[in-house]
């Protein structure tokens, strides 16, 4: 399979925390999931007195035009690149869908934060999941655009390195990592960094670092927006250490983390 990514692209993967691949799926799987998603939403797409809501979450999506975006031979290459050949799960489900529609309100979920990657002591408390330096659990975090998102659409913000100031953030708390909530209360101290905002047309994916810092954001704009926000899962643990042989570029970030002592 050819490669999709570069080495500049690559190099800035470790450095940025974040790679944009555009037409990553068709725009005709996003339209059919655009369909299937506003049959679950309470609300009529051609009628913006029924968005309501800032935000609505949806649920886990198996049906073939999710799982058919998030297996294209130009993902799956660029899986291979970030993480090597044959260490991550195929998606066979697209996660929490956070729906966002134009809105005054505050949609009460735009704080800085790192997505955990296992459980804690209860599985059904996700703010009590948790993050370690090697990121167990988690080969990437993915953000795949649905619908076009301009910069008045809620883009994703993100911080741009932080990946590297969370790695050290992490190592102290070895194996056990820290909660999702431990790390967020964390981030205020970490260096200052640039934002970007994850715009892009439909069938655009971000393929992100796991520690990347990143925030949701009011709508200001005028159509909803859909994204998803999935994982790319591990079937082997990621090693930071030890290794006789190369780093794969998402291990090699965190070594640059650890080894770094301020922002690139």
């Amino acid at each position: 399979m050819q490669e999709v990514l570069s080495k500049e692209q690559l190099t800035a993967f470790i450095n940025n925390g974040f790679v944009r691949i555009d037409h990553a799926f068709p725009t005709t799987l996003a339209e059919e999931v655009r369909h299937i998603l506003w049959k679950d939403i309470n609300a009529d797409p051609h009628d913006p007195a029924t968005w309501i809501n800032p935000v609505v979450r949806l649920g886990m999506y198996t049906q073939a035009p999710f799982i058919q975006s998030a297996n294209t031979p130009v993902l799956h290459s660029a899986f291979d690149q970030l993480l090597g050949t044959g260490r991550w799960i195929p998606p066979r489900a697209m996660g929490t869908f956070p729906v966002r529609f134009p809105s005054h309100q505050d949609p009460g979920d735009t704080g800085w934060h790192v997505d955990a990657g296992f459980p804690g002591k209860d599985p059904g408390n996700y703010f009590d999941w948790r993050i370690n330096v090697r990121s167990k659990g988690r080969g990437l975090l993915m953000l795949f655009l649905y619908s076009d998102v301009g910069a008045q659409d809620a883009p994703t913000r993100i911080r741009t390195g932080s990946h590297l100031d969370v790695a050290r953030l992490l190592q102290p708390a070895g194996e056990q990592g820290l909660s999702f909530m431990e790390l967020a209360l964390g981030l205020d101290g970490l260096p200052a960094r640039d934002e970007i905002l994850a715009t892009g047309k439909a069938g655009t994916v971000y393929l992100c670092h796991p520690f990347l810092v990143h925030a949701a954001q009011p709508h200001h704009g005028t159509k909803p927006r859909f994204l998803a926000q999935p994982p790319l899962l591990l079937k082997e643990d990621l090693v930071i250490e030890g290794r006789d042989g190369a780093y794969n570029p998402v291990e090699q970030a965190i070594r640059k983390g650890l080894i770094d002592k301020s922002p690139s």
